[in-house]
């Protein structure tokens, strides 16, 4: 099913907004706000704790992801077996940078850094360059930190 031009410009609106809330590091904290009874689909909701206020930025992240909302204000994901509120923040992280992020230094939980990556030099904020200046992950999933409430 394609998208229509109106629905790629709302989508386009909703990382930019996103952007400006979110930014690589941060913690985004997930709510399980419904399952259903077969236990095959969820509804959980985002929280984004900025600045002393709470962020419920469901409607522009379930766009931004193409994912439909649910009756409790929170994003509808199928299936089971695996975290899925992790998917979510994954999903978002890769949805909001799709050509990777720039390290952000010691907390930094990029996968690269588990598989043997020991450099945390913080990223100028340019893109990738070839002469190893830059510090850039190309799996942006991980550039958002999660927990759950």
């Amino acid at each position: 099913m394609s998208e229509t031009r109106a629905a790629k410009v709302e989508r386009e609106e909703a990382k930019a907004k996103l952007r400006e809330w979110i930014k690589p590091g941060d913690m985004v904290h997930t709510i399980l706000r419904h399952v259903s009874r077969s236990g095959m689909q969820r509804e959980i909701g985002i929280v984004l704790l900025k600045d002393g206020t709470d962020l419920h930025p469901n409607y522009l992240i379930g766009k931004a992801l193409g994912e439909r909302i649910g009756k409790r204000d929170g994003i509808i994901v199928g299936g089971c077996g695996m975290d899925m509120g992790f998917h979510i923040v994954y999903s978002l992280g890769r949805t909001l940078w799709p050509d990777g992020f720039g390290c952000i230094g010691k907390g930094c939980k990029s996968n690269d850094h588990s598989n043997g990556d020991r450099d945390y030099t913080v990223h100028d904020g340019c893109s990738p360059t070839p002469t190893g200046k830059a510090h850039w992950h190309a799996d942006s999933g991980y550039a958002l930190n999660h927990r759950w409430l």
